[in-house]
């Protein structure tokens, strides 16, 4: 991708190489430790934000680590909630193993979500953040819940458009491997998530080349690649039902998804629900959204809308107003 990207100028080509470079060098600042795992679902757990008031469940994406959620201190949802009177909780999906192989999205949902969701004293304000917004409204679906609010959450797959044939190209080239594994590693979906954008990928490297080292930018920078460069791998059926399912056949756009024998409408659950949509985002096309009676349209990338300068008064606000007009 980078030769393709930088093949009439080597001048770019170094500079992005010194961008790489520099982003492996670079200090790396240690993170705190994670909230305690108060209940436990096979490998996954609900950990504890504290806070006081209705519960608000965040359910991140399967894809990269649940802590973008939490992510400084400066740019915590999770904690900011929590001091907005509301009992705040994350969904911590952790690592897959041999055994996880055969779950699938909607195992996901039946397996882990759901035992998670309903061992709390009250239904929760679920909310779900990418591919986590999209289990989160399965599991809407079939249990009771206060409400449900998706941050960048892809449900009409179709949305990809393009970008469709070069994700089926990916999964195929690395079905069999992954089949082997029982796994698929997050580098792999990095990779395809690269393709989306090459040239904002390559350019993003060439702009760090031109930063100090030890400046807020270039922290931030560091702190945020490390984040979308890790992630536990998807298990096998995951995978599969991800593209195949999802981005191939759009099985939720086209209300053929089923939890618990029941299909999956967002348009018809017994709770309020509300999407928060992003415009520019690369990873979850706008074109993707739910279609929901109370979208809200954002001007703010995919992590940008949530931890960006401005998440606060776009997102973290509306949000909150949103959670207590429910009572």
């Amino acid at each position: 991708m980078l030769r393709s990207e930088t093949a009439a100028s080597p001048d770019r080509m170094a500079r992005a190489l010194a961008g790489l470079r520099a982003y492996q060098a670079a200090p790396r600042e240690p993170r705190a430790d994670p909230m305690p795992a108060i209940h436990r679902s096979g490998r996954v757990s609900l950990r504890d934000y504290g806070g006081s008031g209705r519960p608000v469940v965040f359910v991140p994406s399967l894809i990269n680590p649940p802590d973008i959620l939490d992510h400084t201190a400066e740019s915590s949802l999770l904690r900011w909630i929590a001091a907005q009177g509301f009992h705040a909780w994350l969904v911590d999906w952790g690592s897959p193993g041999d055994e996880d192989r055969d779950l699938d999205l909607t195992a996901h949902v039946e397996r882990l979500l759901l035992p998670l969701l309903q061992v709390l004293p009250e239904p929760p304000v679920v909310v779900g953040y990418c591919l986590g917004g999209t289990l989160a409204l399965g599991a809407a679906a079939v249990t009771p819940v206060a409400g449900v609010a998706t941050i960048a959450a892809p449900w009409h797959f179709a949305g990809y458009a393009d970008s469709r044939p070069t994700l089926a190209a990916t999964w195929a080239a690395v079905k069999p491997a992954a089949a082997l594994l029982g796994l698929l590693p997050m580098e792999v979906l990095q990779a395809g998530f690269w393709q989306l954008d090459p040239a904002r990928t390559i350019a993003k490297y060439e702009a760090f080349a031109d930063l100090a080292p030890d400046s807020d930018a270039a922290r931030a920078f560091v702190g945020l690649e490390d984040w979308a460069n890790a992630g536990a791998p998807l298990p096998y059926a995951a995978a599969a039902g991800l593209f195949e399912d999802c981005i191939a056949d759009d099985r939720p756009g086209k209300r053929r998804w089923t939890i618990a024998g029941i299909p999956v409408n967002p348009h018809a659950l017994a709770c309020p629900t509300v999407e928060f949509v992003s415009l520019s985002d690369r990873i979850v096309p706008a074109a993707t959204a739910i279609g929901l009676a109370d979208r809200r349209d954002l001007g703010a990338g995919h992590v940008g809308m949530v931890i960006g300068r401005s998440a606060r008064a776009r997102l973290w606000e509306p949000l909150a107003n949103w959670i207590a007009a429910l009572d």
